[in-house]
Order: C-alpha cells, then sequence, then structure tokens
C-alpha cells in the first residue's frame, strides 16, 4: 500500500505538467474552459417585453449568461443545446420590485419575531423563500428592507452561485423613526437593549438620515427605504399617519441621490404619500390613500408606485380569522386589500407609472404572481401588467440595459407558461420554465439542480 502512495506521488508532478502543457497549446482543457456554452430556445409566442406585441415562432440565441440574438423562425447554431417551448408563451423573467425575503408573517406572528430570531435561523429560512421565488418566475427581486445585512448575505450567497434565487436588489435596515414602522424594538421592556440608532435605521433628524443612508450604503445596500408613514405590521407605531417630516425625508433623498442609490418610500396615508414625492423619492410602496394632488405630484416628479394589492387582499382576509394577528394589527388590516386596488385604479387610469411589486413575506413567499390578477380585475390588462413586471420593473432599478426584455446582450432570463396568459392572466401562477442568467431552474413544471 505505501509503494502504492509513493508512486501515486510521483506522478502528481508529470500530470500536472501535461495539463499545463495541454492548456498553453491550446489543447482540450483551453478548448473545454473558453468555449462559450450556446443554447437555442425556439419560442412558440414571444413577449419580449419591448413592446405590447406578442411575436410567434421565434429562436432565442444564448451565449453563456447573456441573449447572442433574437431571429425569426427555429435558428440552427452548431453546438447549440436544444430547448423546445414550441407549445409555450415566453416571457422575460418576471421582476417583483417589493419583496421581504428575510421574514413571512405566518399565523400568530408579527414584525417582532425579527428581533427574537437567530441571525442564522433567518439566513437559513431566507434561502429557502428566495429559492421558492425563483421557481415562481421571478428572477429578479428588489427586497426592501431586513435586519442586520442578512440581505445582502443572501444577495452575495445567489451572486456566488451558492444557493439558488432571484438576483436581489437590497436595502438593509429600512429607515424610520423612534417607535415607528420598523422600530423592532417598539413593544419591548425599555431597558432589555441599547436604544436603537441610525446603525439600525432609526431616524430623528434630516441628520440621522444622513448618517443612515450613508451607513446602509458603506455595509452593502443597493437601495434606500424609507418609512413616511405608519404600517399595517407593526405594533405600537403611530397607525398609518404621516411619521416621518418633509426635512428627514429630503435630506435622506438628497444624500442617498448623491451617492448614485434610488429611494423607495412606504406610504400610506395621503400627506405622507405626497411629501415623499415632495422630498424626491423615486418610488411609493403601497400608496393606499392617494388622492389627486398626489396623482398630479406622481407625474411631476417621475415617481413609480408598486402598489402590492396582494399583501392588502392577504391580510384583509387573515384579519377575520381569531389568532393571525394582534387586535392592533387585524384593525388595520380590515379593508385595505379593498382599498389598495382601488387606489391602484385611480393611478393606473390617472396614468401614473407603475411597476409591479408585492409585499412577499406579508403573504406566503413564491405567490407573488397572484398579483397579476388584481392589477387586471382593477383596469389594467394582462399585456399591460406582464410589462409592469418586466421592462418597467427594470426601468425602476435602473437595469434597463440588463433585464427586463429579451433582445440581445441582455441577460439570458427567461420565463414560460403553457398557453396563453393574454387570455388568462391566472397561468403566470403555473410558471413551467424558469432560466436566469442561461441557467435552467425549472422545466416542464420540475425544478432542476443546475451543476456548480
Amino acid at each position: 500500500m505505501r509503494s502504492f502512495k509513493r508512486s501515486h506521488v510521483r506522478l502528481v508532478p508529470a500530470v500536472i505538467l501535461a495539463l499545463t502543457t495541454l492548456s498553453l497549446m491550446g489543447g482540450p482543457m483551453s478548448s473545454l474552459s473558453d468555449s462559450p456554452k450556446l443554447k437555442v430556445v425556439y419560442v412558440g409566442r414571444l413577449i419580449d417585453g419591448t413592446d405590447n406585441q406578442v411575436r410567434t415562432n421565434v429562436s432565442v440565441i444564448i451565449e453563456n449568461d447573456r441573449i447572442r440574438d433574437v431571429q425569426n423562425g427555429r435558428a440552427s447554431v452548431p453546438g447549440a443545446e436544444i430547448i423546445d417551448l414550441s407549445d409555450s408563451t415566453v416571457m422575460p423573467g418576471l421582476i417583483d420590485c417589493h419583496t421581504h425575503l428575510t421574514f413571512q408573517i405566518d399565523k400568530g406572528k408579527t414584525l417582532k419575531d425579527l428581533l427574537l430570531s437567530r441571525k442564522s435561523d433567518i439566513a437559513i429560512q431566507a434561502t429557502v423563500y428566495a429559492r421558492r421565488t425563483l421557481l415562481a418566475g421571478f428572477t429578479t427581486v428588489r427586497d426592501v428592507g431586513a435586519p442586520d445585512f442578512i440581505d445582502v448575505s443572501v444577495r452575495d450567497a445567489i451572486r456566488a452561485g451558492t444557493v439558488p434565487g432571484p438576483r436581489m436588489y437590497v436595502s438593509g435596515y429600512l429607515l424610520t423613526i423612534t417607535g415607528g414602522h420598523g422600530d423592532f424594538s417598539s413593544g419591548f421592556r425599555e431597558d432589555l437593549m441599547p436604544e436603537p440608532d441610525f446603525r439600525r435605521g432609526i431616524v430623528n433628524s434630516p441628520e440621522d438620515g444622513a448618517r443612515a443612508v450613508r451607513y446602509m450604503i458603506k455595509y452593502g445596500a443597493d437601495q434606500i427605504k424609507i418609512t413616511a408613514t405608519g404600517g399595517v405590521f407593526s405594533l405600537g407605531d403611530t397607525e398609518l399617519g404621516e411619521q416621518m417630516t418633509l426635512a428627514e425625508m429630503k435630506a435622506i433623498v438628497d444624500t442617498a441621490h448623491m451617492l448614485g442609490k434610488k429611494v423607495a418610500a412606504h406610504a400610506h396615508a395621503a400627506a405622507g404619500i405626497k411629501d415623499a414625492l415632495r422630498a424626491g423619492v423615486d418610488s411609493i410602496e403601497h400608496g393606499t390613500y392617494l388622492d389627486d394632488e398626489a396623482i398630479a405630484l406622481f407625474k411631476e416628479h417621475g415617481a413609480y408606485l408598486v402598489p402590492t394589492i396582494l399583501p392588502g387582499k392577504w391580510a384583509e382576509a387573515k384579519a377575520k380569522e381569531e389568532g393571525w394577528y394582534p387586535p392592533a394589527i387585524a384593525s388595520k388590516a380590515a379593508g385595505m386589500g379593498t382599498q389598495i386596488q382601488k387606489s391602484f385604479g385611480k393611478a393606473y387610469r390617472g396614468k401614473v407609472k407603475i411597476a409591479f411589486g408585492t409585499d412577499a413575506g406579508v403573504y406566503p413567499h413564491g405567490q407573488n404572481a397572484e398579483e397579476f390578477v388584481y392589477m387586471v380585475e382593477a383596469g389594467m390588462s394582462p399585456i399591460e401588467a406582464i410589462i409592469c413586471a418586466t421592462r418597467i420593473a427594470a426601468d425602476l432599478l435602473g437595469q434597463s440595459a440588463n433585464i427586463g426584455t429579451i433582445q440581445s446582450k441582455h441577460y439570458a432570463d427567461l420565463v414560460a407558461v403553457k398557453g396563453d396568459p393574454l387570455s388568462d392572466i391566472k397561468l403566470l401562477q403555473r410558471i413551467s420554465f424558469v432560466m436566469k442568467g442561461g441557467v435552467i431552474y425549472k422545466r416542464d413544471g420540475i425544478a432542476t439542480i443546475p451543476e456548480l
């Protein structure tokens, strides 16, 4: 046995020398590592996201993680893997502009549970939610608020290929006031922990706001999230009314924009929506009680509405079930979905820019596509709803050059359904094929595990 080991060791330098020589000579190793991975997807019906048209009988040619070309008919590319989706409708990977992959509010739970959970537990659970979201057809998400920069770690693990999930654009801590929506220490005994400050997103002055923005960006935030008003799922805040001053919001927005980052504002009450828009935020999340003046401000400032009807409908239903929410939360949730859907319809008719978002985590992750149904119910056409979750969402993220449409040089993010979602929008809740960056994660309705 000893002699075998010695002979085996003696072979190692020779093997390394041979492999190195082959590589330098452009031999087998070089050709394998340098050759592009080519795929051709045969598409029966294509919604490419560039406009509201549907193309038929199309080939999408993919090289590595990007789209090389989109051609009419069945293209022939030597050495390419053929993926036949001629019986399906293919769309760009869907984008959800309002998610929380680090938590899920189940029966009897509130946001306070985040403070009581181990960071490792939250991170591990987040990987489950990320995978579930990807398999639902959402290849990109904007994650708008998480504790302890866990969202940054999950984002980075997905980028590295350590765990499967959508591309994530993250916010770190959401910025709020002492006792406001997002101050997770609310409701606990005051001497149990140090009072949180700007490093935990607590802002009580314009100066705090500027410091908090710089701190979040320092530790990896892609954008900033503020709470202009109270929220439904927090205890001890000021109901749904305005809670951050215009001066505080403006300091946050100015600092973020100076550093090249966008700002999303959680806002329910009309006064908070309008002050956030006056401060220059890039998007309003929820917009529950927007009015005509708010619509004018949306258009004046070029801001987006991210409506999140689905969580409102979910919360409205669960508020009627005993034990789901504490009384204070149940009272705020009553009628919420109906009101958000009504305001969404008003904004749509008022020609406000609308990007798709669902507040995933308020309801179970992976059900994001139900939002499309509520958007169509409120008067938006199916193709417009899909464009909100592709090209328009990419624009809000500042990623129009990479995602949101199926065209040359964009990431090869493709999803498909059997049938025509323009005739039945509910088909988007049954995604049969998912590709992100040229890697297939779901095929014929079955999840696949790609080699790393």
